[in-house]
């Protein structure tokens, strides 16, 4: 993306929010703080997802301001050479403007002492809620400041309002430039995943000791070796019945031939995640047993596939996917019809959760979980009640989030099953779960991970490459 493109896109986004404030509104946004990771070593830092989906800015202590009538004033760390020469070049606030887009720029340091003056005479003052440590105290600080001026005839801003509301639905659906990121990360994280998958067959083959973590390294290359700047989130590899713990970390268990590996692992592009996860045999061949699991699992995804779709429900696809593992079960014994009861029995009281306990998606973007209301907006004082069958707890339902294009979102059945004596043993400790990235589209959905491919036949002969 060329400089021009890069600066009209983040203004229009700020000009939407702008358009959004109200009358005498204004909204403050900062970016992520700086974390120690210990002593006086820190994580590598990372910005806040809102501010950069403004500003495209990617260097710590920064705060965006916008006005109601579309001023943006930035803050942002000084040129300061000796500091440079330690932790790199700034852009300072003299080139921010030009840079970025902004209307003005001011030293951080100027903060403290600008905000309660950008305060003055506002109506509304929005901000993120409950995504930064402090910053409602801050902001309470400086409209204590414009309180004190009320003598001279300065106006107090009498409502606080939660930014969320308005990015949220911003985010939620995806522009070109942000769908054409998200395909690039796709495509690395699908290399990543063959070249794990490859590397795990050639180990076993040559009986040499495999572990968790020789796989994860797999995946870091590629990701780094692409231009990624950072997993999207923590790896999971696991191996054999850690398969079976949904937010296993790559570790250092063996990876045992006639086993299963389960890869659940994306990287991050210039901000935006991606998520795949992809379910193989570590010698590259599937046993009988593993292969109807890993088969039933495929089937309930291409159901979940096809209920994805401008106009179904957020919730469709999850209700297809159950609808295919619940009869998988009954089929393969997991489940006795006996206790159990037919299809309908076993939706209606949840008895799949036994081996299907997470939903089939979530939304995907600048962050894995990324942030939008799985409630559809028109639809929210609709409220049904019902009892949950497995805790007896009151749920409050209300209606599922209409999918249109530009959305995105994952596509993740699994199955998961634990040894107990009600299940036949050749299914013990296997856990499979299948995900990919989908775009939905005026026709229906576009799958952006299949670099890698689901197919078995497909992953055994990867395998044997």
């Amino acid at each position: 993306m060329d400089h021009q493109t890069s600066y009209d896109l983040y203004a229009s986004r700020r000009a939407r929010v702008a358009a959004q404030l109200g009358a005498g509104g204004i909204a403050i946004i900062p970016t992520a703080p700086e974390r120690t990771r210990n002593r006086d070593s820190e994580y590598l830092f990372r910005f806040d997802s809102y501010f950069y989906y403004l500003t495209g800015f990617t260097e710590p202590r920064a705060w965006l301001v916008i006005t109601a009538e579309g001023h943006t004033t930035l803050f942002c760390q000084p040129k300061d050479l000796e500091r440079e020469i330690w932790d790199g070049i700034r852009l300072g606030p003299q080139a921010a403007p030009a840079a970025l887009g902004v209307d003005e720029a001011f030293s951080v340091d100027e903060l403290e002492a600008r905000l309660p003056h950008l305060l003055e005479n506002r109506s509304t003052v929005w901000y993120p809620f409950a995504i930064h440590a402090g910053l409602e105290g801050r902001i309470d600080g400086w409209l204590q400041k414009v309180r004190a001026r009320v003598r001279y005839g300065a106006l107090c801003p009498d409502a606080q309002r939660d930014l969320c509301g308005i990015l949220d639905e911003m985010r939620l659906v995806k522009d070109a430039h942000e769908i054409d990121v998200m395909k690039r990360a796709a495509q690395i994280s699908a290399q990543a995943h063959i070249r794990a998958m490859q590397r795990c067959a050639r180990m076993i083959r040559a009986g040499e000791d495999v572990r968790e973590y020789h796989l994860d390294a797999e995946l870091l290359h590629e990701f780094r070796q692409h231009g990624s700047q950072y997993p999207a989130y923590g790896s999971i590899v696991a191996a054999g019945a850690n398969a079976c713990v949904l937010h296993y970390r790559a570790d250092n268990a063996p990876v045992r031939d006639g086993e299963l590996v389960l890869i659940d692992a994306g990287c991050e592009l210039d901000g935006y995640a991606s998520d795949i996860t992809r379910t193989f045999p570590a010698n590259g061949k599937f046993t009988g047993p593993q292969r109807d699991l890993y088969d039933l699992v495929l089937a309930s995804q291409a159901a979940a596939v096809e209920a994805t779709r401008p106009g179904n429900r957020f919730i469709d696809p999850h209700d297809a996917t159950v609808r295919v593992l619940a009869q998988g079960m009954l089929d393969l014994g997991l489940l006795n019809r006996n206790d159990v009861g037919h299809l309908d029995d076993v939706i209606e009281k949840r008895h799949y959760f036994r081996h299907y306990m997470h939903r089939t998606g979530h939304w995907l973007g600048l962050d894995v979980h990324d942030c939008g209301s799985y409630v559809e907006p028109s639809e929210v004082g609709q409220l049904s009640e019902r009892k949950d069958p497995l805790s007896g707890e009151l749920i409050k339902d209300r209606p599922s989030r209409i999918l249109r294009p530009g959305m995105v979102l994952t596509i993740e059945p699994g199955l998961y099953v634990s040894p107990a004596a009600d299940v036949p043993k050749h299914f013990w400790n296997i856990g499979i779960r299948i995900e990919d990235d989908a775009v939905v589209t005026p026709a229906g959905c576009e799958l952006i991970t299949r670099g890698v491919p689901v197919d078995a036949a497909e992953i055994e002969a990867l395998m044997r490459d």
